[in-house]
């Protein structure tokens, strides 16, 4: 006998509070030209379908459930749209392994020292390992002196989550970014138009002050 063949359950292409697979017996339907009103799911199904669009559960937890009459197919495109750009906006925090020695010098130490400032500015953790190899295990306490000294040098960038840990042959800390304040944009102050001169009224001529010698009279005849 052959055995039957396994095949995945098939994905279900109905698509739910949508038209005439709402369940609901009335919502409130809402139209493209703003009116709200309580009917029957049917009567607003059938509104819709008059307009030539979807009738779309956008809230199926309000009593009562509020439907809208849209276009389906830009309905989803929006959703989509609108996942898509929280999800660029979301950022993922990653742990930065960065690794030493009991007896690293101090050129690899600063410059696993400026990996870790970058990694804390752009928003990552960063876990500092000390590997004790044979035996280094007897001289812990260097470990230890290593990675507090490695938590003071980033106190400005970091904060460190407990103290240094033993695990197996290794110690470790974990650092956490600190949000530190952007620097302020200097805005350069609008330059100021000269102000117009205001125009000036004519000044009323002034009358002309009256002589101060008298005319003579005529001569008598």
């Amino acid at each position: 006998m052959i055995p039957g063949r396994n095949f995945p359950p098939r994905k279900s292409t109905r698509r739910e509070n949508v038209n005439e697979s709402i369940r609901f017996r009335e919502v409130r339907a809402v139209f493209p030209d703003g009116t709200a009103e309580v009917m029957a799911t049917s009567l607003a199904l059938r509104k819709a379908q008059e307009l030539g669009l979807d009738l779309v559960v956008v809230s199926p937890t309000a009593v009562p459930p509020v439907a809208k009459a849209i276009d389906y197919g830009h309905y989803q495109y929006e959703l989509k749209k609108k996942a898509h750009e929280a999800k660029k906006k979301q950022h993922v925090v990653q742990v930065k392994e960065l690794k030493f020695r009991p007896n690293t010098d101090d050129h690899d130490y600063d410059f696993k020292r400026n990996h870790a400032i970058r990694f804390l500015t752009e928003g990552n953790r960063v876990k500092a390992v000390v590997q004790f190899r044979g035996r280094e295990i007897a001289h812990t306490d260097l470990g230890r002196k290593l990675l507090n000294r490695f938590a003071a040098d980033l106190t400005t960038y970091g904060v460190v989550d407990g103290m240094p840990r033993m695990e197996g042959r290794n110690a470790h800390i974990l650092i956490s970014p600190v949000k530190t304040l952007l620097p302020k944009v200097e805005t350069k102050p609008a330059e100021s138009k000269p102000a117009e001169p205001k125009p000036v009224a004519p000044k009323a001529a002034k009358p002309e002050a009256a002589s101060a010698v008298t005319p003579e009279p005529p001569p008598a005849e």
